[in-house]
């Protein structure tokens, strides 16, 4: 078992505020730390056994504030499965998210971090957006969780009904090419959806949504992601690979959902719904990225705007990692959650540096929390200059 509180990393009281006091005031900012969290796909049975047997003061109670706060033994399920029906979008998400900030409470109870202190700036891939709003202090944990079960339960819903209307499989697939192809490949694609990338897709229903492929997400400098019809995902693929002049490798992801399209409209109507003005602490901690934007949320209204329209629209992640690391001085990237793939993709655009006040670590696991603080610390100084 990690020996609790070896590392206690020195505060950067003046460090942090001149982060916030620049994300204020100027177009350039200055966040030296960035946290961010995992989206869909990461779950897997058992994934609370390490943790529960590591910190059980902290994460056996936290275990109970989540199960009690959803009225269910979701902790069962993430344990025991089946595999199944922890896949299922109304349980995976939640589960996801909780155990992202669970990990984080082990980091604040059980070595004093001091989130607010430490981290200038917060990020979160697709769902992970949550678990970064609840981190920088916009969102409370219980609504957030509650939110994030009953969006999935609609967005699981709106599959369903696409899926018996039409009779076709609906889902998500990365397309992965070599990096100086991405913008070729995004506009063959944009061009075969006449997908206007300067709008927003609000007003999409013209075309019935169960037809439709979007563009779901700009992961890296060489995938996007495709969301919709399987069938139609597949044509698109033909037409591009004979007119387009690209061959793209196809990978079908582990969603099971089309999401980020037009098919997931009531669980964009669902979140403008509940996210009313008194939900939202405005001003959090520190900015967090906005998935829709690339860019920090600018206002409690462009808050509850942008994470309703998350459902719908394409995740800028690529965008939010160059907008970190390339004008607001980004060094310092700490991934927590399950799952290796939100390290993964921020690591392959910044690199998996070790340079002067920089790095990348990800704790998914209890024997990765204190190789990962003495990094950070080691780091701590580096990072101000």
């Amino acid at each position: 078992m990690p020996s609790k509180g070896l590392f206690r990393l020195p505060r950067l009281e003046r460090c942090c505020r001149q982060a916030r006091r620049s994300y204020a005031t100027s177009s350039e900012p200055t966040l030296r730390t960035a946290l961010f969290f995992p989206g869909h796909g990461v779950q897997r049975k058992g994934m609370l056994k390490p943790w529960l047997e590591a910190y059980p003061k902290t994460c056996k109670s936290f275990v109970e504030e989540m199960d009690s706060i959803l009225g269910f033994k979701l902790s069962e399920i993430i344990e025991d499965g089946p595999v199944s029906l922890l896949d299922k979008t109304e349980n995976a998400q939640p589960a996801i998210m909780a155990t992202s900030i669970m990990i984080l409470r082990v980091l604040e109870q059980e070595y004093g971090f001091q989130t607010d202190k430490r981290i200038n700036a917060t990020l979160g891939h697709s769902l992970g957006e949550y678990a970064a709003l609840v981190a920088a202090g916009y969102l409370d944990f219980d609504f957030a969780l509650k939110i994030v079960r009953r969006r999935g339960e609609i967005m699981g819903e709106c599959t369903k009904k696409a899926k018996e209307e039409t009779g076709e499989r609906f889902g998500m697939m990365a397309l992965v090419c070599e990096p100086d192809q991405l913008d070729s490949l995004t506009s063959a694609v944009n061009e075969w959806l006449a997908y206007d990338s300067e709008g927003t897709r609000d007003d999409s229903s013209a075309i019935p949504a169960i037809r439709q492929v979007t563009l779901a997400n700009k992961n890296s400098k060489n995938q996007i992601v495709l969301s919709g019809s399987f069938q139609r995902i597949r044509e698109l693929l033909t037409h591009i690979r004979e007119f387009g002049g690209h061959d793209p490798r196809a990978v079908e992801l582990k969603s099971r959902s089309a999401f980020h399209s037009p098919i997931m409209r009531p669980a964009f109507d669902y979140m403008k719904k509940v996210m009313t003005p008194e939900v939202v602490h405005w001003p959090g901690n520190m900015p967090t990225i906005a998935n829709v934007t690339g860019l920090p949320f600018e206002s409690s209204d462009n808050l509850r705007k942008n994470l309703s329209r998350q459902a719908i629209d394409t995740v800028l992640w690529w965008d939010s990692i160059k907008y970190l690391h390339e004008k607001a001085g980004t060094k310092r990237w700490l991934g927590l959650g399950p799952g290796k793939v939100g390290r993964n993709l921020v690591g392959k655009e910044v690199g998996q540096t070790k340079s002067k006040g920089g790095g990348v670590w990800a704790i998914t696991d209890p024997w990765e929390v204190e190789e990962t603080l003495k990094g950070l610390e080691e780091t701590e100084s580096e990072a101000v200059k």
